[in-house]
């Protein structure tokens, strides 16, 4: 599976922005998705995953309540889309297909990052 972020940008403090994967491969839709992002001097870190049929999704408690995982099978495509955003939200934005429990040592493919910068 080879995975392809966009949607990065500059965005100020409130505002919101909408993060898609999409992937190459027959098998995305037998794999969970995830979204972690790594902010500089510090590890990734996990933020939203969603199973391979949408039926169950997974937050890091800073972003709950302001980001929603999504996907797409039939476009091999998944979403994150990120509202009420925080400077601190700022990082680099990587997608990965991977498994339960959505750690990163769970994660079999990872994608390119894109960069999310948010203002004050």
């Amino acid at each position: 599976v080879q995975l392809q972020a966009s949607g990065g940008g500059l965005v100020q403090a409130g505002g919101s922005l909408r993060l898609s994967c999409a992937a190459s491969g027959r098998t995305f839709s037998s794999y969970g998705m995830g979204w972690f992002r790594q902010a500089p001097g510090k590890e990734r870190e996990f933020a939203a995953a969603i199973t391979s049929s949408s039926a169950r999704t997974y937050y890091a408690n800073s972003v709950k309540d302001r980001f929603t995982i999504s996907r797409d099978n039939a476009k091999n495509t998944v979403y994150l889309q990120m509202n009420s955003l925080k400077p601190e939200d700022t990082a680099v934005y990587y997608c990965a297909a991977g498994r339960f429990p959505y750690n990163r040592a769970a994660m079999d493919y990872w994608g390119k990052g894109t960069q999310v910068t948010v203002s004050s």
